[in-house]
């Protein structure tokens, strides 16, 4: 496992990350509890120390999951762990056909302060590593009262490091937004995988020049990244992904994924997901790359992308 800052202010970390979103055993299919509590044991045995989660995966139970692994194993201070808020479970109706509650955005400076004390008795720590606002609309984040929550929650030591998970960048108010609060923010998250490289063009240049590090979700595009999806492939109902990859999207996908055929057969000893999981790695304003896993198998498949190293830029097809 190689390890580097994430960013000019925030803490050291291993390149490869473990996404906890579908450990919370909603919106990925059905999961095993005891099989999501082997594979993050077996992602820290094998040198993750970064986990990324959100108080909403599972309405709390992602959170719970890592602090029972982390307090087994006894790694609680070597790890970390970064959380978000935003999204009000807290008061979802129970309208939906999944039976989960249906949920709001919510920045307001009461309700994140909120999230952000519970967030702390699940993981049961006195100071949250990371804290991000879990991808706010634009209108959302032109008022001062997420930024203020977040200054406060570092004024009181309740958490070390501020971040923003990005809903898109594409807008030039998100990039105002970024560079107004350059100073408070430590990390911000944001979609970036072979396919979708969209924050190349603006992001990456600011992140750069901020000293702001860069934590990159979505690297294997919901699982598409790993050859294991055609244009037959359907998704449960329950699966988020029956919207994120409807049959259209998925042939878009399929036919953009033919250009990277060149990638592919230069390293043909490698999985797709391990070059997909390197090229998130190779941007120099990139510092940890956070593919989901469910198994074992899962975990180690990606972490060997860490050993691996950034692809050659040479290497990398242009779409």
């Amino acid at each position: 496992m190689n390890y580097t800052q994430l960013g000019a202010r925030g803490p050291v970390v291993s390149t490869i990350g473990f996404g906890a979103w579908a450990i919370g055993g909603m919106n990925w299919g059905k999961t095993d509890d005891e099989v999501s509590r082997s594979a993050l044991r077996k992602a820290v045995e094998n040198g993750v120390t970064f986990i990324d989660t959100a108080d909403v995966y599972g309405f709390g139970h992602s959170e719970t999951l890592i602090r029972e692994v982390l307090e087994e194993l006894g790694a609680k201070d070597k790890i970390v762990v970064a959380t978000k808020a935003g999204n009000d479970f807290y008061n979802a109706t129970k309208e939906d056909d999944a039976g989960y509650g249906t949920i709001r955005q919510n920045a307001g400076y009461d309700y994140i302060i909120s999230a952000a004390e519970k967030s702390l008795k699940r993981l049961n720590v006195d100071a949250l590593d990371i804290l991000q606002l879990h991808s706010p609309d634009t209108e959302k984040l032109r008022r001062d009262e997420p930024w203020r929550a977040l200054e406060k929650l570092k004024q009181d030591g309740k958490i070390k490091h501020a971040g923003w998970s990005v809903q898109s960048f594409g807008e030039k108010s998100q990039a105002f937004l970024l560079d107004e609060h350059r100073d408070l923010l430590d990390v911000v998250q944001v979609r970036y995988n072979l396919l979708e490289r969209d924050a190349e063009a603006l992001l990456f240049k600011k992140t750069l020049e901020y000293g702001i590090g860069v934590i990159v979700r979505i690297p294997l595009l919901f699982g598409f990244l790993t050859g294991k999806f055609d244009k037959n492939t359907r998704f449960d109902s329950e699966d988020h992904r029956s919207m994120n990859l409807s049959p259209e999207k998925l042939q878009t996908y399929l036919d953009q994924l033919e250009k990277m055929d060149p990638l592919y057969k230069k390293y043909p000893c490698q999985t797709k997901a391990q070059l997909a999981l390197r090229f998130c790695i190779t941007h120099p304003a990139t510092h940890v790359a956070i593919p989901g896993a469910k198994t074992e198998k899962q975990v180690l498949d990606n972490v060997a992308a860490s050993d691996l190293g950034p692809l050659p830029e040479g290497d990398i097809p242009e779409l």
